[in-house]
């Protein structure tokens, strides 16, 4: 059985940026940054710390900046004109840097991304764009790789489309079992990718797994 589309109602909830004005102001969670200082058992005013709340939120603009575009719209610039071309596009080893939603630690590693063109492709730096996208957000591995599934379904209705992450998470390597080379691969396979074994199996080989 092949993936469903996305309807309305899912593609608002996975796509839609969230809300700037619902978020606290810069000084609130400076503040906030203050507060775990001292609850580790630091001075948040000594002269190493006095700076690191802006620091943080400053870090925090950028490693979660995905919150800040909508994928949905990366994706909506196609080409119609595909020649005839109905093989596997595929993008290898996209760099993944993204925080669990747990520990807010994080987890870094690869994807592949592949799609079977109908009748329209996409530029492939956006594919890029939207693995970013997602990444840059308080994610789950499983979660993320379902969603740049669905959103690159969505917008190019291909023949299939199929997605793999490998990272490590330091939540695991740094803390809690400490087991710094375990790392974790997640895949998502929809259409002709999830029907057809042979195809999955070339996209696997391709990506060296």
């Amino acid at each position: 059985m092949t993936h469903p589309s996305i309807h309305p109602a899912k593609q608002a909830a996975t796509l839609k940026p969230v809300p700037a004005a619902e978020r606290p102001t810069p000084e609130a969670a400076m503040e906030a940054v203050r507060t775990l200082i001292a609850w580790a058992g630091d001075d948040p005013d000594r002269e190493g710390l006095r700076d690191t709340p802006k620091r943080v939120v400053n870090a925090y603009k950028e490693w979660f900046r995905g919150y800040d575009e909508d994928p949905a719209e990366l994706l909506s610039r196609t080409f119609e004109d595909v020649s005839g071309y109905e093989d596997m596009v595929v993008l290898r080893d996209i760099d993944v840097e993204s925080h669990c939603e747990h520990h807010i630690a994080p987890f870094l590693g690869k994807a592949w991304v592949a799609y079977l063109p109908t009748d329209k492709v996409v530029g492939i730096s956006k594919l890029v764009k939207v693995v970013d996208a997602y990444a840059k957000r308080l994610q789950t591995q499983e979660t993320m790789t379902a969603q740049i599934a669905d959103a690159i379904e969505g917008a190019l209705r291909p023949r299939g489309v199929a997605v793999m992450i490998d990272a490590a998470h330091q939540c695991m390597t740094t803390r809690g079992v400490h087991h710094p080379d375990v790392s974790t691969i997640t895949t998502q396979f929809t259409g002709e990718f999830k029907t057809n074994p042979a195809l999955q199996d070339r996209f696997l080989r391709v990506a060296g797994k």
